[in-house]
């Protein structure tokens, strides 16, 4: 029966990932491709974050410093040197070590600590980075920023929707397998109970450390991705509001779903869109941040666990109900 839904789901995917790549070709409208463009760029992040919230139970308040790191890396790669596809590449693959380095050393040093510490520790180390970028100014150019170009490859919209669409589902499908495996359900035994985890001969500090990685290494690739969709990067790629939208995406669509935060991605993408653009019709409209706020209050009183884990909890509850009526009708 598990491997019947399994393979339904699968089917649902396989339908959405074809309608999405068919979906520019037959219907032309630049807006709709630039924020499905963002939508796929966020719900990476979305995902690298719920490898540390939905599946450790890791609360970070220091998440877009690796977004940063990405955008950064890349910006200052394609304005130094030739924009060309080797240089992206060396862009991405110090990116990766970056990130990669940086999480790890973080995590050694921060992960032995519990709950709100951590979090706020991130949030500190975080907030060095968003300094060091203001200050920086030879290589970041300050709170101004800078542009650069990217390769000719990317400069078409519509393959970099692809790009960034084919990013968005191999990600997806490497951390269900992530997740899936014997290593990620010790991550779900850390996030359940620590304590019982470890009595067991587990050393949860080098799982901890293993997640920090992964989500690091995947929050630097939407970093990248991000910066090349604007050809623009600034320092507001450090700051808080980036990991406030990582933790809303995840906790609206359903934590440790990871489905559940490319959906979160896509609602408050979709949003901040209309909203601003109601902004056009209205004044009280310009304030957009206060419907925001509603927005998301509505949707974490009516999908306390998300929209995915309500759902899922629904369903559960429904055969639950089934398997009760089968058993009285049976005695009876």
């Amino acid at each position: 029966m598990k491997q019947l839904m399994g393979n339904r789901m699968n089917a649902v995917y396989l339908a959405v990932a074809i309608f999405l790549i068919i979906l520019p070709f037959v219907y032309e409208s630049r807006t709709l491709l630039i924020l499905l463009t963002q939508v796929f760029i966020f719900a990476i992040f979305a995902m690298s974050y719920d490898i540390l919230l939905g599946y450790t139970g890791i609360v970070s308040f220091g998440h877009a410093m690796f977004f940063g790191i990405g955008a950064y890396t890349v910006g200052v790669f394609m304005k130094r040197f030739e924009p060309t596809v080797p240089n992206l590449l060396l862009s991405i693959l110090v990116t990766i070590l970056l990130t990669a380095l940086v999480s790890y050393v973080l995590g050694l040093l921060t992960l032995r600590l519990k709950s709100h510490f951590y979090a706020m520790l991130t949030m500190a180390v975080a907030g060095l980075f968003l300094v060091l970028a203001e200050k920086w100014r030879t290589v970041t150019y300050g709170n101004d920023g800078f542009t650069f170009r990217v390769p000719d490859m990317l400069k078409d919209r519509t393959d970099f929707y692809l790009i960034c669409l084919v990013s968005m589902i191999a990600v997806f499908a490497l951390l269900k397998r992530f997740t899936n495996s014997p290593l990620g359900r010790v991550l779900q035994a850390i996030r359940e109970n620590e304590q019982r985890t470890e009595s067991l001969g587990y050393s949860v500090l080098h799982y901890k450390v293993i997640a920090s990685v992964v989500s690091g290494i995947l929050s630097g690739m939407s970093g990248i991705l991000y910066a090349i969709s604007l050809r623009f990067v600034n320092t507001s790629v450090f700051t808080m509001d980036i990991t406030l939208d990582a933790l809303l995406m995840t906790i609206i669509g359903g934590v440790g779903t990871l489905v559940g935060a490319i959906i979160g991605a896509g609602l408050i993408e979709f949003a901040h869109h209309w909203l601003t653009e109601l902004a056009k019709v209205h004044w009280i409209f310009e304030r957009w941040i206060i419907f925001f706020g509603i927005i998301y209050i509505l949707a974490v009183m009516f999908f306390p666990m998300g929209i995915v884990g309500t759902l899922r909890n629904i369903k559960f509850k429904g055969k639950k109900e089934k398997q009760r009526k089968a058993g009285e009708k049976i005695a009876s």
